[in-house]
């Protein structure tokens, strides 16, 4: 049976051979779950008689959506995250700490080839280290904290193929933006996307993240990145695809000659080249998100504002990937550079894009952010527009006042 990637990661945990369309019950290699979807999966636990998890050490509960509480009903549900988890021995990690899947790759809780699951619709993020990994609803992820195992249906797989050298100031982000456009929101429905090519041959880890966090705003049910040029802290073996795999669709992108692209409101899909937008007026900036805020993230921007002011008119929050990023950012300069010029830190974690927390923007406000969402009211106003782009340009707006390339 020649298979793709997801069909191989799924056979290898339902014990026998699947291909797309079979119903496969697997066991899975870890679960996640965040303060906006741990509480849900912690009382439907309780209400399936759970008394203990399966595995403590592959139950990770994260506090990253409204961090540090807002109010007093957010503050009650920490506690109950705090609770079942000493409870429990799973582990914790509270404020500040970082973004969800930041922590899930940066921590090594997934690797190549593990099947996962994340009560988080961007779960799919794991594929950069070629896992299969699946955003589900809380009461699945209760079932498989209690069992160990799940079900699901073997998808389709798309293969996109990237060649060329990407030009300067030309990064993932522009990369999957223009992908997003060309496939639509719903171009991958609970399909596998595989993205290969020389294009991803030299690219970071932190630029495959990008790539297959955003796979979600295709629609598709995970999104693996070819491990080829991969390079990780701990030996890995990578996955491969046969050479007669079956794919739904395949797509052949030269994208040597890409521009920087922006997403308009309100939609990731609603892509154009910065060219159609140079000159909007901006009022809020922001750097974060699952999706770009790592430390080549930050090395970005700081490249853009090194010595220069923010516009008077323009502020600009940055909330980083992770307290090692942040670290990692303030040991090499990186945080005095970006503070000198005017940017704001808040606490790890994803606030300001899910609109929950910590940089909500005023009625009529244009937003530039290097999140990977802009659908009306996404960072928590539906009277503000919020316009996606790379780090870069983020920071070079943020300098201008308005939508700009970066020099």
């Amino acid at each position: 049976m020649n298979q793709t990637i997801s069909e191989k990661i799924i056979s290898h945990h339902a014990n026998k051979p699947v291909k797309a369309g079979d119903i496969a019950i697997v066991k899975v290699d870890g679960v996640m779950a965040t303060d906006a979807t741990s509480p849900f999966a912690i009382k439907a636990f309780r209400a399936m008689g759970g008394k203990k998890v399966w595995d403590k050490e592959k139950v990770s509960l994260v506090i990253d959506h409204a961090s540090p509480a807002p109010n007093e009903a957010v503050a009650n549900l920490h506690k109950l995250m705090r609770d079942f988890s000493s409870e429990m021995g799973c582990k914790l990690y509270d404020i500040g700490e970082g973004i969800c899947h930041q922590l899930m790759i940066e921590n090594a809780h997934v690797k190549p080839n593990d099947l996962f699951l994340g009560a988080d619709s961007h779960t799919p993020t794991y594929g950069a280290i070629n896992a299969f990994g699946i955003g589900v609803g809380s009461t699945d992820l209760a079932a498989t904290m209690l069992t160990g195992k799940t079900w699901l249906k073997v998808p389709k797989t798309i293969k996109i193929i990237l060649n060329g050298e990407l030009q300067k100031n030309v990064t993932a982000k522009d990369l999957i933006l223009f992908l997003v456009k060309q496939l639509g929101s719903e171009g991958a429905n609970y399909q596998a996307i595989e993205f290969t090519g020389e294009t991803i041959k030299d690219m970071t880890l932190a630029s495959r993240m990008v790539l297959a966090n955003m796979s979600s705003e295709m629609g598709a049910k995970t999104g693996l990145v070819d491990t080829n040029g991969l390079e990780l802290w701990y030996p890995f073996e990578a996955i491969t695809p046969d050479k007669n795999a079956e794919y739904a669709r395949e797509f052949n992108f030269d994208v040597s000659a890409l521009r920087p692209q922006i997403a308009k409101p309100h939609s990731p899909e609603n892509v154009v080249a910065i060219d159609d937008v140079i000159g909007t007026k901006i009022h809020y900036a922001f750097i974060g998100s699952c999706t770009n805020t790592r430390l080549e993230d930050l090395h970005s921007a700081a490249n853009v504002l090194k010595g220069k002011k923010l516009c008077d008119e323009v502020r600009l929050v940055i909330a980083p990937a992770s307290k090692k990023v942040f670290n990692e950012a303030l040991k090499d300069g990186t945080i005095e550079i970006l503070s000198n010029a005017g940017a704001t830190f808040i606490t790890s974690g994803c606030g300001p894009c899910v609109g929950s927390h910590l940089g909500v923007p005023s009625d009529g406000e244009v937003v530039i952010s290097s999140a990977n969402r802009n659908f009306k009211g996404r960072m928590g106003n539906p009277n503000a527009s919020v316009y996606l782009s790379s780090p870069a340009v983020v920071a070079a707006s943020a300098l201008a006042g308005e939508i700009v390339e970066p020099e």
